[in-house]
């Protein structure tokens, strides 16, 4: 029995497949919290796992078919494959089998939830929702792709009615589950090779949209969602003069930034952390959190102590006088807004460090990186960060290396597939007052402490 659904409001045990990942991890702390019996398998040791140990979670370390006990039901992240060991025991045995977004679908019904969607923006934004209501005293639960720095984990599940859910539309999996109100942060080209084409992917935001049972809140500041809003009902927030809820940036440092946003009320409202994108992030989380009742100041003492999350413009420490800032960045746009946000410092110089995600995203948009590294003074690009799938013949890292220089052939570009070297260069190349900006969604995020090792090797 595959992929069936399960009644959250009767006592269950589960295990759980892959249990060690974000996405499967939070929702094995949720499900621990709510009084159900939890175990959990996953490849490696990690503090993550050590994190749901304390909450009483069994944890298995390798895969086993020894691992699937009589439970009720079985769960799996989408990395797990049918042929998996413990998949196949659970058929055997005639236990149900769960894809993640089944089992959120299941708890997006125990309370009113809040479901942020969006192509880039949406662990911020959802952060930034969830301290904003936590700070109002409602007593939101959260289930976050991200760890959330005030709180320390991206998962929650308390006492009150909201429940705010990170919406991946990466496989449609943010479709069908209940809500009051939809977060739609931005709409570009992503996630092609699952949907064949762009079209496809619009289709199923508009679907999105659509199917809310409540309001939408929708972010038109790019030229695809300004298209939604012209096929769902939505309630707007943008820069763009268009939007019901507009945003005026006053004041824009490395620190942070300093804006207001206006429609049934002004709020007046400052994040410490740098950038536009999360201005927009944050003037979406405003809105969300004004139509969930939360007071204009509540939500402004929220977000001017908001401290980020995970890799995403993370400081990673400094060696040499030179500073190393990590971020998950791994779209053009993202990567664009991310080198923004970073010439807002008083830099020597940028370097800007790119490893490209997956070979099916660079083959079907690696190429649309043009623009994203115009404003850095020194750019490497490495080779690509697999993320579990085949390599392609002919997709490397020069995709983007190619196209970034036919446009911009004067600028400092480099490719360096091997991670040696790029260790190596950048320990010879950064000096006294330079910014390291490593960006991208896989292991580029160990890369500043290798260098900062080497930097230090150096000076003995």
């Amino acid at each position: 029995m595959v992929n069936e659904e399960v009644d959250l409001s009767v006592k269950n045990s589960v295990h759980i497949i892959g249990i060690g990942g974000a996405g499967m991890g939070a929702i094995a702390e949720v499900l621990a919290t709510m009084g159900h019996v939890v175990s959990g398998s996953d490849i490696k040791d990690s503090h993550r796992l050590d994190r749901l140990r304390a909450f009483g979670v069994e944890i298995f370390i390798g895969h086993d078919s020894k691992n699937v006990k009589s439970v009720n039901f079985v769960a799996r992240s989408t990395a797990i494959s049918d042929s998996n060991i413990e998949c196949l025991q659970a058929v055997e045995n005639g236990i149900p089998l769960l894809s993640r977004e089944k089992v959120l679908r299941s708890i997006s019904k125990l309370k009113d939830s809040i479901a942020v969607s969006g192509t880039h923006g949406k662990t911020t934004t959802s952060s930034m929702l969830s301290l904003v209501l936590r700070e109002a005293g409602l007593k939101p639960s959260f289930i976050i792709g991200g760890e959330v720095n005030e709180i320390g984990t991206g998962a929650v599940w308390d006492e009150g009615e909201l429940l705010v859910i990170e919406a991946d539309e990466s496989d449609a999996s943010f479709l069908g589950l209940k809500r009051k109100l939809s977060i739609i942060t931005n709409l570009e080209e992503d996630h092609l090779e699952y949907f064949g084409g762009f079209e496809a992917l619009y289709e199923a935001f508009v679907k999105f949209g659509d199917e809310t049972d409540g309001v939408v809140l929708l972010g038109i500041d790019d030229v695809n969602s300004l298209r939604l809003s012209n096929e769902i009902e939505a309630t707007t927030v943008g820069f763009n003069p268009l939007a019901d809820w507009r945003i005026e940036l006053t004041k824009e440092t490395w620190k942070g930034s300093e804006f207001c946003i206006t429609g049934e009320e002004t709020l007046t409202l400052s994040i410490p952390i740098p950038g536009v994108h999360n201005v927009k992030n944050a003037s979406i989380a405003a809105v969300g959190g004004f139509m969930s009742g939360v007071e204009p100041a509540i939500i402004a003492d929220a977000l001017s102590g908001f401290g980020g999350v995970a890799r995403r413009f993370e400081h990673r420490g400094s060696e040499n006088g030179i500073v190393f800032v990590d971020d998950y960045a791994h779209l053009p746009s993202e990567v664009e807004s991310t080198i923004e946000a970073a010439c807002s410092g008083d830099w020597n110089r940028i370097f800007a460090v790119f490893q490209p995600h997956r070979y099916s995203r660079t083959e079907s948009i690696g190429a649309t990186f043009t623009d994203s590294f115009s404003k850095a003074d020194l750019v490497v690009i490495t080779d690509i960060f697999a993320g579990g799938e085949i390599p392609r013949p002919g997709v490397s890292g020069l995709i983007v290396f190619d196209a970034v220089k036919e446009k911009y052939p004067d600028l400092d570009l480099h490719y360096l597939p091997n991670r040696a070297e790029v260790v190596n260069f950048l320990v010879a190349e950064l000096s006294d007052g330079d910014l390291c900006l490593t960006m991208g969604a896989g292991d580029i995020t160990s890369l500043p402490e290798e260098v900062k090792y080497g930097l230090g090797q150096s000076r003995v």
